[in-house]
């Protein structure tokens, strides 16, 4: 009788603590961190500018050299 308390502990207690533990870590890691997000926005405003620029590009194109979309 002795010997069942460490048995449950050993069969249940620790792999369900261990489960537990790893669960609210991957939930406190799951979002992104400031950086990501600061990264994450000069990334989306670089692409926008980008944009812009080949908008910018294709209309002077378009009005200097209106069949260049056609050329390979």
């Amino acid at each position: 009788m002795s010997d069942v308390i460490p048995i449950l502990l050993v069969t249940v207690c620790f792999p369900l603590w261990i489960v537990f533990h790893y669960v609210t870590k991957m939930k406190t890691a799951k979002g992104l961190s400031v950086e990501d997000e600061k990264m994450l926005s000069e990334v989306w405003e670089s692409t926008n500018r980008m944009e812009q620029r080949i908008n910018t590009l294709e209309r002077i194109l378009d009005i200097e050299a209106p069949n260049w979309r056609g050329r390979s």
